[in-house]
């Protein structure tokens, strides 16, 4: 046998030298080597090998698979598997993986299928794998080499991309080579890169005559010219042109010219693959699909690679080498493995699929791949294993290899119902990965007669018109009639006398289970219907569901009764929300943006927030994309309730450009909406009045109830903000009547204090009172911890004595959860501080002045921390003490706030210290409250203060 040997290299002496200052740096560093094949990249990376491991590193190999390159996570797996022993030793992990979430055992369990658990997402593993990596380093320094990083899936190379960018501060280095003709995540991961040009002429003709020193002038002449500086040309071209010196066709035995050379280079290792034995060439075939290693060391993972066997023949013919630390066989060259593959004939490809399936019959999604190639005929019995690969991908975040997988098994379906179910699931998945486009192509590629006004074609064109277009009108007609088709078609059910009653069994007619597409159909009614915020709608809807008796899900009729109108429907149900929270990681990415708008409504959304932030990127980036959008929304719903105001800006502001980037024009105008009402929150009056504007003129027409009632909530808010009351009363009167609440307006409960206030501004206290009293008689703070805070505090700020006042007071800032809503409990202090003063004194008052103004200021709420600020003015109390506390300022936000107050704007700022303009604006909104000021030209005064007070 022969062995992988290493040899000086020709050449390359700047690459050399950038490579030895790579490994021998101080820190950590992340480098990406791009060139075209052959060019030499691998070279380079067993160079830079050889040198760290002299160097005393701990150097660990892998490479990207292209049979892998749908699998999340493989390359992941393949590259960490050698360090994740050190998990087990480290005594930090031993602690954590005695905690309730297993710690990082627990994260890499949960992505390599280990055990059961909720995938993390992209920033969680991301600091899962520094911190994996730091722990191995800690005793010597750490390589990782990546060959054929074009290769790797999605989601290893997204995590990679994040490791790389953090490793200045450890031992770890990270070098990843690609090739420059195939795109890959690593052209937009933000790493630092080293072009790998062909070699010079001189470097060229001195690697051809230290390889072949005996070739004839004419071959040398003609090697050099057709490879061009490659290598690997160089290497390879003559041992295909001695001995034929004299041949007339010479120069086309080269190659003919315009084909490129990998190609041409695919062809002589071709020739030497079909003179090898039949044996000899299945083994080569089944390593190739397999993804058997090209580099020595790359097969990091016991078993997870066939093993090529009795291989001899192949090492002799330069097909494969024998690497030393293992004996195990190994190709030579990515373009070897190509080769092997494009040989084969297509029963030789399907016959080692088979063979691979069948050692990889314990890993569901290695299995699934193969038999996917394997099969030709229908197979119910593959179809299932590829559904069931489709089902732990979406699971992982991988929807978009699920599409691929559901697609396969209904190509692979028996009978014409299993494949049309299996087309259905393919587009469903493929509409929440906002794919719509390919959802319509699923659709239509369902060969059964009629299935062109199908339920799964109608949900496609539903999805499409909705989410793009904002049509809720002509999308409900057309999914309530194929739900009305499909009950039709069913035995008749017994119907529920209330649309979103108690809960009823699940169970179906003749003892089976409601139809998946049924279900799908009867949700996104409810969402259709939710959006529109129309009464006449939803009517409808509540209407078509009792007749659907029992066929209607349990989880379905929660939503019916969470998204149409908590007021009337959602007092029981926030046990069963707060119950879902605890299945989150088992279900779908849709189910849980779907019980997340049912947490939102009843103001739960904390108890779903740290599965969502977990989650978020992996859909995002990976998986599904729509949902993950919705999570976002959610997100910085959450955000906005607990006053991280900066924070729900920069998750607002992702989600705009991201519904921008897809095309769905409805989440990009729900996300104006959102940030509209949080503009209008902290006194950015302009941008919350343009937001609002560009919301109404979208939503309006199109009856987007939903929109235009968070538009009005804008308006009124602004308004209180700035203090135009009669204007406050007019926005918040559009939504609802002072005295009701108008049957699903989502909005109505929610601006409760806003109607109550401007009414009592406006002089007509007896609305306000009204109103006060209608909360309370509708059962509101039976519904959700903020609409019970919301509900006492307008009673409080309504009551006809000083003792209800005080009493109702009591009961809004004694709730268990008041503090989770700060701009509502400050808003009710305020109220409330200014009535003592008028009836009692000054001094009372403050106690309930100073912490409203504080809360305000610390939110960035301008305009309600200037009007606090007066009231406590009013009282006597002493002015502020004159000295801002410099103290509480990080250093990036006191470098932000001396740049700000010399005058720069925001973009130059950003400029200086590398950061956006969005997050210079977020910083100046947490510095104002903790200087004391509320607006930029107050920031130099401020300073100098401080900066005076602090000298001896």
């Amino acid at each position: 046998m022969q062995s992988i040997t290493t040899t000086t290299m020709v050449g390359r002496e700047d690459e050399q030298a950038e490579l030895a200052a790579f490994v021998g740096s101080a820190t950590g560093r992340a480098l990406v080597l791009r060139g075209d094949t052959g060019v030499g990249k691998s070279s380079l990376l067993g160079h830079a090998a050889a040198l760290a491991d002299r160097e005393g590193h701990r150097v660990v190999r892998a490479a990207g698979v292209e049979a892998e390159s749908a699998l999340p996570y493989a390359g992941l797996h393949q590259l960490l598997h050698p360090l994740l022993p050190d998990i087990a030793r480290s005594d930090i992990a031993r602690q954590e993986a005695a905690g309730p979430d297993g710690g990082i055992r627990a994260v890499f369990g949960a992505v390599f299928g280990a055990a059961q658990g909720d995938p993390p997402s992209v920033m969680t593993l991301g600091i899962a794998v520094l911190g994996l990596l730091l722990r191995s380093a800690a005793e010597r320094p750490l390589l990782l080499v990546l060959d054929d990083g074009q290769w790797l899936d999605d989601a290893s190379a997204d995590v990679l991309g994040f490791v790389g960018r953090r490793l200045s501060s450890s031992r770890v280095r990270l070098l990843i080579a690609v090739r420059t003709d195939l795109a890959s995540r690593f052209d937009t991961a933000a790493l630092p890169e080293l072009p790998i040009a062909a070699l010079t002429g001189e470097d060229a003709a001195r690697l051809l005559d230290r390889c072949h020193p005996d070739l004839g002038r004419r071959i040398r002449r003609l090697v050099l010219e057709q490879a061009e500086g490659n290598p690997l040309a160089l290497v390879e071209l003559p041992a295909h042109l001695i001995g034929r010196a004299d041949d007339p066709t010479l120069d086309d035995l080269a190659g003919p010219h315009g084909v490129p050379l990998p190609r041409r280079l695919q062809q002589l290792y071709g020739a030497r693959i079909e003179a090898l034995d039949e044996h000899v060439r299945a083994e080569l075939l089944r390593g190739a699909l397999d993804g058997a290693g090209t580099t020595a060391g790359t097969d990091t993972v016991p078993g997870a690679r066939y093993p090529m066997r009795d291989a001899d023949q192949a090492v002799a013919a330069g097909l494969l080498d024998v690497a030393v630390t293992t004996g195990e066989f190994v190709f030579r060259h990515p373009l070897v493995r190509s080769a092997v593959v494009r040989t084969a004939t297509p029963n030789q490809r399907r016959a080692a699929h088979l063979a691979l399936a069948r050692v990889h019959r314990t890993n569901l999604e290695r299995r699934a791949t193969h038999l996917a190639a394997a099969t030709v005929d229908p197979d119910e019995e593959v179809a299932g294993v590829l559904e069931a690969a489709a089902g732990s991908a979406t699971r992982r975040g991988g929807a978009l290899a699920a599409v691929t997988w559901l697609t396969r098994a209904a190509e692979l379906s028996e009978n014409p119902a299993d494949r049309s179910r299996r087309l259905a699931d393919a587009a469903f998945v493929a509409g929440h990965a906002a794919r719509l486009g390919q959802a319509h192509r699923l659709v239509r590629a369902d060969p059964v007669p009629g299935s062109a006004g199908s339920p799964a074609s109608v949900l496609a064109a539903a999805y499409q018109a909705l989410y793009q277009d904002g049509d809720v009108r002509s999308t409900h007609r057309q999914v309530s009639a194929a739900i009305e088709k499909l009950r039709a078609d069913r035995p008749a059910a017994a119907p529920t006398a209330a649309p979103t009653g108690g809960a009823v069994d699940g169970g179906a007619v003749d003892g089976g289970e409601p139809g998946e597409v049924l279900t799908r159909l009867v949700v996104l009614l409810l969402a259709i219907s939710q959006y529109s915020g129309d009464r006449t709608v939803w009517e409808s809807t509540h209407r078509l569901l009792a007749s659907l008796g029992d066929l209607v899900t349990d989880r379905a009729r929660l939503y019916s009764a969470t998204w149409s109108d908590v007021t009337r429907y959602g007092a029981d149900r926030a046990e069963a929300v707060r119950a879902a929270a605890a299945d989150l990681p088992g279900l779908a990415p849709w189910d849980v943006s779907r019980l997340g708008a049912a947490a939102y409504h009843l103001d739960l959304l904390d108890h779903y927030r740290p599965h969502l932030q977990r989650v978020v990127d992996r859909e995002l980036e990976t998986g599904a994309v729509a949902t993950g959008m919705v999570m976002l929304h959610q997100i910085l719903l959450d955000q906005m309730a607990v006053g991280e105001w900066a924070e729900a800006e920069s998750t607002g502001q992702r989600g705009l450009d991201l519904a921008v980037e897809h095309g769905h024009h409805l989440f990009a105008a729900q996300s104006r909406a959102y940030l509209a009402q949080l503009a209008a929150l902290r006194g950015q009056l302009g941008r919350a009045r343009d937001l609002q504007a560009e919301v109404d003129a979208w939503a309006r027409p199109r009856g987007v109830g939903f929109l235009t009632q968070v538009a009005d909530s804008a308006g009124a808010t602004a308004a209180l903000g700035s203090g135009d009351h009669e204007a406050a009363y007019l926005y918040a009167i559009g939504i609802t009547r002072p005295g009701t609440f108008r049957p699903y307006a989502y909005q109505a409960p929610r601006t409760l204090l806003d109607l109550v206030e401007a009414a009592r501004h406006t002089g007509r206290a007896e609305q306000a009172r009204a109103h006060a009293l209608a909360a309370r008689d509708a059962g509101l703070p039976l519904v959700s911890p903020r609409l019970a805070l919301i509900t006492y505090g307008a009673l409080a700020m309504t009551a006809e004595s000083d003792g209800e006042a005080a009493e109702m007071f009591g009961r809004a800032e004694s709730q268990p959860e008041a503090g989770r809503f700060p701009f509502e409990l400050a808003r009710i202090r305020l109220a409330h501080g200014i009535r003592v003063h008028h009836v009692r004194d000054g001094a009372a008052a403050r106690q309930y002045l100073v912490p409203a103004a504080e809360a305000f200021e610390r939110l960035g709420a301008a305009g309600w921390a200037e009007r606090a600020r007066a009231e406590l003015r009013a009282t006597g109390a002493p002015p502020r003490a004159a000295t801002p506390n410099l103290a509480s300022l990080t250093w990036q936000e006191r470098r932000i706030a001396d740049l700000a107050a010399g005058g720069l704007t925001n973009k130059e700022i950003g400029t200086r210290m590398h950061l956006s303009p969005r997050t210079v604006s977020s910083h100046l909104y947490r510095i104002f409250p903790k200087l004391g000021i509320t607006t930029r030209a107050a920031l130099r005064d401020a300073l100098s203060r401080a900066d005076g007070a602090s000298q001896p």
